[in-house]
């Protein structure tokens, strides 16, 4: 039964690598302010799938914890093709609803709040850490660590690029000075969702795969 479930697993997560590919794929085809750009910010996502992929056979994460790294890859794949402040469905619903922006950007930095449910499994298996407040704290630290970080590093690409359009397109602020302080609110209200949501199937499931 085990051994049945164990090869259940490696097709599903062949299938979320399919998956993703597909997208990344679609997304280098003629993307908006072109491949430099691109690989600025596909990046971290392109990064991510190549770490997982070598690190497979010695460290196997939960289903779960590969489904989230790949519906996150895709919607960095979508933003960068479009970029972030012109993905058409958002561009619609602000239409619709007469919103002031593209919000695709503020919904992508909530969901990477899902990221945590990664984080907690790699705390969990190399750590000491138990199951707890503690484990609350320094895992949603770390989430928040790494928002911050991709804030520096767009920072950074403004001072490089001296607020050119390039920077207009991959930092999309759209004309809001705290843009900065509504992606990290997003994602850290993200993270504490996910873990509200997503930690008891997350325990479930480390026990199982």
């Amino acid at each position: 039964m085990n051994r049945l479930r164990k090869e259940k697993n490696k097709t599903i997560h062949l299938l979320l690598i399919v998956f993703a590919a597909t997208f990344l794929i679609w997304s280098l085809i003629k993307p908006v302010g072109g491949y430099g750009l691109w690989a600025a910010e596909a990046a971290p996502a392109v990064a991510g799938i190549s770490i997982v992929l070598a690190a497979y056979k010695k460290f196997r994460l939960t289903t779960l914890a590969y489904f989230i790294i790949t519906f996150l890859s895709i919607l960095t794949f979508i933003g960068r093709h479009y970029t972030y402040s012109r993905v058409p469905l958002f561009s619609w619903i602000q239409d619709i609803f007469e919103l002031n922006r593209n919000h695709y950007d503020r919904f992508g930095h909530l969901m990477k709040g899902m990221l945590v449910i990664v984080i907690r499994e790699i705390v969990l298996r190399r750590t000491q850490v138990p199951r707890g407040s503690w484990l609350i704290f320094i895992v949603i630290s770390i989430s928040l660590a790494i928002s911050a970080l991709y804030e520096i590093i767009e920072w950074l690409f403004f001072l490089i690029t001296r607020g050119g359009k390039e920077s207009k397109n991959f930092l999309g602020t759209q004309g809001s000075m705290w843009d900065a302080q509504w992606d990290m609110s997003l994602t850290l209200i993200g993270t504490i969702l996910a873990l509200l949501f997503l930690s008891k199937l997350h325990n479930r499931l480390m026990k199982k795969d």
